[in-house]
């Protein structure tokens, strides 16, 4: 539940932004000389490659930090580190009151398991070494136009010396918590130095169009004097503060105030659409963006060893039902007996129908379990296929029980699964013959299909279709992560597991009897949420099934040290013997099948653990819980 008291301090800082920005702007339109910034403008778009070089040195600032950032951050990929460093400087160019800054930890920590805290550490130490960076290069360069800050630079630079000891401090903390987080060294700090010598670059560029001769270390003192001024900029991205501050500094050199004011506005504007541009990138690239992942990603995992069936390994075939009596005896009764000499086995899942469904598709024949309630068709099919797979099968196919789709069909969707082509087989309607559908659901099924596809990175015709087939381990393995429904999250979930996609030409009928439980409003409202969850859901782990007490850290197959107690005997998991160590390393193996009402998470139950077995500090261990463990290697 949200407090009404944050959404209206979030309110208030909205509206005193834009109060604050509108009265910059006003200032800001009133105190420019049109000619002189028509002048300035004009030069600097007349040198076009003078700007892209200017842009270019100041990107390469950023670059500086980010290896920075790596330097005191290990496991932080160049690219996030990158990203956050833009995110935040786009945040800080659309956001009053400087908010923008704390946007580059919460880009890493939302895009990667870095721990929040050593992400947050290192974020403060090396911005505070970033201020005292800029005001040491100012304080050099140009000390009269620091002498001139007075008070106001003295409080930054005390503020940014505050700031470097605490984030020191912390970080040492986290450290001996066993953390990897490592102090700033030389060239982490050289590297922020240098970087502020870059982003001079564009000030520098702009003045020198313009005709107005600042040397490059003028221009560093004119980006510290900004710098030192937007501390506590109210605006977003410090309009007037920044030209305020600018044009000061640079009249401090002896440069009129009008052309230099229309310099400072200039390289504020130019500085901006920089920001807005790579900023806005930044927020999607590299994946997952800031809001999670859109799609799955480009590379899929490799494709999961297959499962071998027994020569007497059975097709099964799983019809879930709610309140089809009319039409499920018939669909049972028209299933082939056989495929490919493979006897077919019909499997019901009777989802709380009120009438007589059960009764009639046992009576045709078919094996029928029972939901509880009527949970939802997502429900449904989990169960159907967690079943369907302990039965050891060859092949499982999914169908609808309303006739729509053809029960003599089978053995085409089976076939791809039998040959070892395919591990996930969809009966495409539209590839094949549709004997009739409504206009409106035409084209929903187009548009949702479109959808699927765009996120999947795969030739989905029929994202929705009610006919699909399954590997004995894709039907093992499958996740469905909601119980209204399941067509578009389990494609998610079985591609972005690296399982083979194929589809066949189905034909279609509308239903004879009955009506669709899917209504658009309710459809959209379950499933949105839920393909995003699916995009977004953390990577299974061999750790999934164990009882831990973590350590504060990454998650595992990084850098997280949770502490297990392992039984062992000569390297294999055996009673009456206990080995304690923390885990520092997995790599997940097969894994097997669970009953989804008893495990409705991602299991990953078999897999090789390496421990450290020597003591270690301020660890609770805490016993295992349904984990499979193969080998366990000592360290």
């Amino acid at each position: 539940m949200r407090r009404k008291g944050g959404s209206s301090l979030r309110v208030a800082g909205v509206v005193l932004g834009i109060a604050v920005l509108i009265a910059s702007a006003s200032y800001v339109a009133r105190a420019v000389e049109a000619g002189s910034l028509y002048r300035v403008a004009s030069a600097l778009l007349a040198d076009p490659v003078g700007l892209a070089l200017a842009l270019l040195v100041y990107a390469g600032a950023f670059a500086l930090r980010a290896w920075a950032w790596q330097r005191t951050m290990p496991g932080l990929p160049a690219a996030h580190a990158w990203a956050a460093l833009h995110v935040s400087l786009l945040g800080n160019h659309v956001l009053p009151l400087r908010l923008g800054e704390a946007l580059r930890v919460t880009s890493v920590v939302r895009r990667t398991p870095l721990p929040v805290g050593a992400v947050a550490a290192s974020a403060l130490t090396l911005r505070a070494a970033d201020v005292l960076a800029v005001l040491g290069l100012a304080a050099a360069a140009a000390p009269a136009v620091l002498a001139a800050a007075g008070p106001w630079g003295v409080l930054v630079a005390v503020l940014a010396l505050g700031g470097a000891l605490g984030g020191l401090a912390w970080s040492r903390r986290l450290r001996a918590a066993g953390l990897r987080v490592r102090l700033p060294g030389i060239a982490p700090l050289a590297a922020t130095t240098l970087a502020w010598v870059l982003e001079a670059a564009v000030v520098w560029e702009v003045a020198r169009v313009a005709g107005v001769g600042l040397t490059l270390w003028q221009a560093v003192a004119v980006t510290a004097a900004t710098i030192a001024a937007q501390t506590v900029a109210v605006t977003p991205g410090g309009l007037g503060t920044y030209e305020a501050a600018a044009t000061a500094a640079m009249v401090a050199f002896g440069v009129p105030a009008g052309e230099a004011f229309a310099v400072a506005l200039t390289t504020h504007a130019v500085k901006t659409g920089y920001a807005l541009v790579v900023g806005t990138h930044a927020l999607v690239r590299p994946e997952p963006g800031y809001w999670g992942r859109f799609r799955l990603p480009r590379r899929p995992p490799p494709r999961p060893r297959p499962r071998i069936p027994g020569p007497e390994a059975p097709v099964v075939v799983m019809v879930p039902v709610h309140d089809e009596e009319a039409t499920v005896g018939e669909v049972v009764r028209t299933l082939p007996r056989t495929v490919q000499r493979r006897h077919v086995v019909a499997l019901v899942v009777d989802d709380g129908s009120t009438d007589r469904s059960a009764q009639v598709a046992r009576e045709a024949g078919a094996i029928v379990v029972a939901q509880p309630r009527n949970l939802g068709l997502g429900a449904a099919v989990r169960r159907g296929l967690a079943e369907a797979a302990a039965l050891d099968p060859a092949a499982v196919v999914y169908l609808d029980a309303d006739l729509e789709y053809d029960p003599a069909e089978v053995a085409r969707l089976a076939a791809p699964v039998l040959d070892g082509s395919a591990d996930y087989v969809v009966g495409s309607r539209f590839a094949g013959d549709i004997r009739r559908m409504l206009p409106h659901r035409r084209l929903g099924n187009v548009v949702l299909t479109r959808w699927v596809r765009w996120m999947a990175r795969l030739p989905v015709t029929d994202g929705q279709s009610g006919y699909r087939a399954f590997s004995p381990r894709a039907a093992a393995e499958a996740e469905i992560i909601h119980d209204y429904n399941y067509a578009q999250v389990l494609t998610l979930n079985l591609a972005g597991k690296g399982f083979v996609y194929r589809e066949v030409p189905i034909s279609y009928a509308f239903r004879a009897s009955g009506s669709s439980f899917v209504r658009l409003g309710r459809y959209l409202r379950s499933v949105v949420p839920a393909v995003r969850r699916e995009l977004n859901r953390p990577a299974c782990s061999v750790l999934d099934d164990v009882v831990v007490e973590p350590l504060a850290g990454r998650r595992p197959g990084v850098t997280v040290e949770p502490a297990v107690v392992a039984q062992r005997v000569d390297g294999v998991v055996g009673h009456h013997q206990r080995v304690m160590g923390v885990v520092v390393r997995e790599q997940a193996l097969a894994a097997e099948g669970h009953h989804a009402a008893e495990h409705p998470g991602p299991h990953v139950d078999t897999g090789e653990i390496l421990l450290e077995t020597d003591p270690v500090h301020r660890v609770d261990l805490a016993e295992p819980a349904g984990l499979d463990m193969q080998v366990v290697h000592g360290r």
